[in-house]
């Protein structure tokens, strides 16, 4: 009976050094209190994108505005209406202008009676001076009748030429008073789709300093613009023809696409912070695109596809003397630490592009490998003892 009684308490102390031993050696590690979280270069797609933002618009938009002042009598179009090139879309009250050109018509049949009669004063000076000059030929009157028959026949001359200068001013200003009257029908330049209507019957419009604008009509609908602002560091990563995706917050589960149609050169500065107009093309053939959207881009600089890469947070592991081995890492070239055997090793890389979470490997690793991701620090023999303590 005591027999049993040592040996089971011998197993137990057996046991439990056996457990502390292994436990202890569970986290300390091998590697001066470390361990790692590691992950395999694969192969796999890299796209460097720029990000920004911007606003979608029509390509083309028309300001329809009015360059006479007036009160709107009509309007023959609202909101989203398509209208064709030459249609009439509103109508200033053209009451005044139609006065104006009934006058200035009758103010150039006045100016026409004027040059007639200065006309046939000028054929009755023309014939009194010839007749005189007769007659002053044969002695039957004297040189000053002759001169004041001259004197006459210039005037005359002068009278017409003043007529028909203002028979020219008249119907000069009949054509005016006929464009003005014409202005009062606003019509379309272009075919198109109205996406703004700024004003209503009876509202009275004042073109004297500026040209009011009345309505905005879009050319294309099915062809649409982002127009991005793009900071100056990245400007010269952008070139025309890059292919860009874009979301907008109508649609968040679709990726839109276009390209880079222009790089605008003048600078905006907005409280020094310098940015670039970069222009996009994008196919609307759905209408799902509306002006004024705002769009999340992502325009693309550099792809690469089915390359070797190792995710970025290799490329920012530090190890210490002891972690590593005695391995110092190299001062020149950039690298990543690797696990070959359980143990770490620095390995100088040539690198290419990046997307932020992968970077492409030029050489230096090979598919499969694994590479050191994450350093975390092992607990100390003390937790062996408090579960030695726990047995206890």
């Amino acid at each position: 009976m005591a027999k049993g009684r040592l040996f089971a308490i011998f197993g137990s102390v057996v046991l439990i050094f056996v457990g502390y031993w292994g436990i202890g050696k569970l986290f300390q590690g091998g590697h001066g209190g470390e361990n790692f979280s590691t992950a395999k270069v694969t192969r796999g797609d890299i796209v460097k994108i720029v990000s920004a933002t911007g606003t979608v618009n029509p390509v083309a938009m028309v300001l329809i505005g009015t360059q006479v002042s007036g009160t709107i009598k009509h309007i023959y179009v609202d909101f989203n209406s398509p209208v064709k090139k030459g249609e009439m879309i509103a109508e200033i009250d053209p009451s005044l202008f139609e006065a104006q050109v009934e006058q200035a018509r009758a103010n150039v049949l006045a100016a026409r009676a004027n040059l007639k009669k200065a006309e046939a004063t000028l054929t009755d000076a023309g014939r009194t001076l010839e007749r005189n000059k007769t007659l002053f030929g044969k002695d039957l009157i004297a040189r000053s009748e002759l001169e004041a028959a001259e004197t006459n026949y210039q005037m005359a001359l002068a009278n017409v030429l003043a007529a028909r200068a203002q028979l020219s001013q008249a119907e000069a200003a009949l054509k005016s008073a006929e464009t003005n009257l014409r202005y009062t029908r606003i019509i379309s330049p272009v075919d198109g789709v109205v996406i703004s209507r700024n004003v209503d019957v009876g509202q009275t419009v004042a073109a004297s300093f500026q040209t009011p604008t009345l309505f905005t009509i879009a050319r294309d609908l099915t062809k649409m613009q982002i127009n991005t602002n793009v900071a100056e560091a990245d400007i010269g990563k952008i070139s025309v023809g890059q292919l860009v995706e874009f979301t907008v917050d109508a649609y968040p589960e679709e990726i839109f696409r276009g390209k880079v149609s222009q790089v605008r050169l003048a600078p905006i500065n907005i409280q020094n912070v310098v940015t670039y107009d970069v222009v996009i093309l994008v196919d609307n053939p759905d209408l799902k695109l509306k002006p004024g959207m705002t769009a999340n881009v992502s325009i693309i600089t550099a792809e690469k596809r089915g390359v070797l890469r190792i995710p970025n947070a290799a490329l920012r592991v530090t190890l210490t003397r002891v972690a590593a081995e005695g391995q110092n890492k190299p001062t020149e070239g950039s690298g990543v630490w690797v696990l070959e055997k359980g143990k770490p090793k620095f390995a100088t890389l040539k690198l290419g592009i990046s997307d932020g979470i992968h970077t492409e490997v030029v050489s230096g690793l090979e598919e499969g490998q694994e590479v050191i991701v994450e350093t975390r620090s092992k607990p100390t023999t003390k937790s062996g003892s408090t579960l030695l303590r726990f047995f206890r």
